[in-house]
């Protein structure tokens, strides 16, 4: 298997990253737990959270993930062969991109991860009520400070990424090299058309969210029925039509051939995009994980790729 690179940071990470959204969630501690050794046991080291995981759930307030995850290290004493992503701008206590607040939010995120350091550390959601020289000013404290070893972004548009960069240059600041956008098999125009080209550009490492579309690329969501029978299966619903369904008769018929399961093949999808370094995933209990692992080393034919992007495009 090979490793991917994040951008120009050095950074080798497994070709999948584990999602950490479910952790505090639909996911309690010592499940979590389970997941992520289960994860590391069979070569996985990527993890992704962020400071506001998972505050929309009653009697959260944010932080969950983050908590759950350092527990983690600290038990394991495995820190140095994980590498750790997290975000800044949505924990209800730290919202926004303002210096003070990014300095704040990465110092609550280090004692609630149990480290001294972050190795991806995204603006999660753009603040266009700050100054984008102050943002990228902080974020470049961080990594000064060594308390960031890189920078990303999630959910910016082409033209504040691209202004970034910019200010970035003009002010000697640290670059980023990670751009986390929603992308997967049936949601690809927005990125590709836009937000492709400044990645391309940029030598940015292409990390995707949403990579199985709220589980409809699992195949499980086939009815409304389906739906109703999954906690999380209103995500899912708006790619329940024919032009969903038609993808997910491809990656099924793709999937019986490789004898994997649809979710393996559209996250090797992914990997075949350029740029991509590591589909994001999510993984509430041990059993869905190696579903999500075989993805790492499935290895497409150039005619299934050709078939994925023509029923999905």
């Amino acid at each position: 298997m090979t490793m991917s690179t994040l951008g120009s940071s050095g950074i080798e990470v497994f070709p999948l990253n584990l999602g950490g959204n479910v952790f505090g969630w639909t996911s309690d501690e010592a499940t979590s737990h389970q997941v992520l050794d289960a994860f590391t046991a069979a070569g996985g080291n990527f993890i992704d959270t962020a400071d506001g995981y998972s505050a929309w759930v009653p009697g959260n307030s944010g932080g969950e993930s983050e908590t759950i995850i350092g527990k983690w290290l600290t038990s394991r004493n495995n820190r140095n062969s994980v590498v750790l992503a997290t975000k800044v701008s949505q924990h209800p206590q730290f919202r926004g991109l303002s210096a003070a607040n990014v300095t704040a939010a990465a110092d609550a995120s280090l004692a609630r991860l149990g480290t001294d350091y972050i190795d991806l550390y995204y603006a999660h959601y753009d603040d266009a009520s700050t100054p984008l020289e102050e943002t990228a000013g902080a974020f470049d404290a961080l990594v000064k400070a060594g308390k960031v070893r890189a920078v990303g972004v999630s959910n910016y548009t082409a033209e504040r990424i691209r202004e970034w960069f910019e200010v970035a240059r003009r002010h000697g600041f640290v670059l980023p090299v990670a751009v986390q956008p929603h992308y997967n098999l049936v949601a690809r125009q927005a990125y590709e058309q836009n937000i492709a080209p400044v990645a391309a550009e940029e030598g940015l490492a292409v990390l995707p969210y949403y990579a199985l579309a709220s589980g409809f690329l699992t195949g499980k969501y086939r009815t409304t029925e389906d739906l109703a029978s999954s906690p999380r299966g209103g995500g899912a619903k708006a790619y329940l039509n024919e032009d969903g369904l038609a993808v997910i008769k491809v990656l099924t018929e793709v999937a019986d051939a490789h004898g994997v399961e649809p979710a393996s093949v559209a996250l090797a999808w992914l990997r075949t995009r350029p740029g991509v370094a590591a589909p994001i995933a999510s993984a509430r209990t041990v059993e869905q994980l190696p579903a999500l692992i075989a993805s790492a080393t499935l290895e497409l034919t150039a005619d299934e790729i050709a078939a994925l992007d023509e029923v999905s495009f």
